[in-house]
């Protein structure tokens, strides 16, 4: 392997690994189940697979030399991730009212059949959008994939190669975090810690939110 595939390696894993919008998602989600979690993760890589497909067909410099086109996703990902931090904030609310009605705390969803698999939808949905909603990212990539093409190589390969290294380390990364938390399921799940986590989760994505909407009146 050679130094600059090194040194990409260790930046992408720093990048993908990065506490934000996609793992406070994927953390949330992971709080109702496994399978959501996992779900979610998956749905964050493909996600990081539009963007890096975008800068590989060089389609992101166009979203980023268009000031109109990235002020929308840049707003549409601003509300979006609004809309899950609210959710996650009301979530929490509602744990605090049923934890007062009950000690034990709400009844698990069934595992399998219709109900569970419009959740997994959910969540694979949630997990997509939130990376692909992200305006941040095709700039990130725009540079950062041209600084590892050797001088003198074919771009082509080579960004095909670092993208699906990126995509690859969100493939084993967010699906571990997904199978941590259920791993620790027993403590996270006690009422006062999902009510916590919930409520850090909702702050998190509605305060990331509105930066992106504010970045943007401002620009």
């Amino acid at each position: 392997m050679d130094g600059q595939l090194i040194a990409f390696t260790g930046i992408a894993a720093g990048m993908v690994t990065m506490p934000g919008a996609d793992f406070a998602v994927v953390v949330r989600n992971a709080l109702d189940s496994r399978r959501a979690g996992v779900a979610t993760a998956v749905g964050v890589a493909g996600g990081l697979l539009v963007h890096t497909a975008l800068a590989v067909a060089g389609l992101a410099a166009v979203l980023v030399a268009v000031p109109a086109l990235f002020g929308a996703v840049q707003l549409l990902g601003g509300v979006y991730l609004l809309y899950l931090g609210a959710g996650a904030l009301i979530a929490a609310v509602r744990r605090t009212g049923a934890h007062a009605d009950s000690a034990t705390g709400p009844a698990a969803a069934p595992a399998d059949g219709p109900a569970a698999l419009l959740g997994t939808a959910r969540s694979l949905r949630q997990g997509f959008l939130t990376n692909a909603l992200n305006p941040k990212a095709p700039v990130l990539f725009l540079s950062l994939l041209p600084q590892f093409v050797p001088a003198g190589e074919p771009a082509l390969p080579r960004t095909l190669l670092l993208a699906t290294m990126v995509v690859a380390m969100a493939l084993v990364w967010f699906p571990a975090v997904a199978l941590l938390v259920d791993r620790l399921g027993n403590w996270l799940r006690r009422p006062r810690v999902t009510r916590a986590l919930e409520a850090t989760t909702g702050a998190l994505l509605t305060a990331l939110g509105g930066i992106l909407l504010i970045e943007l009146v401002l620009a």
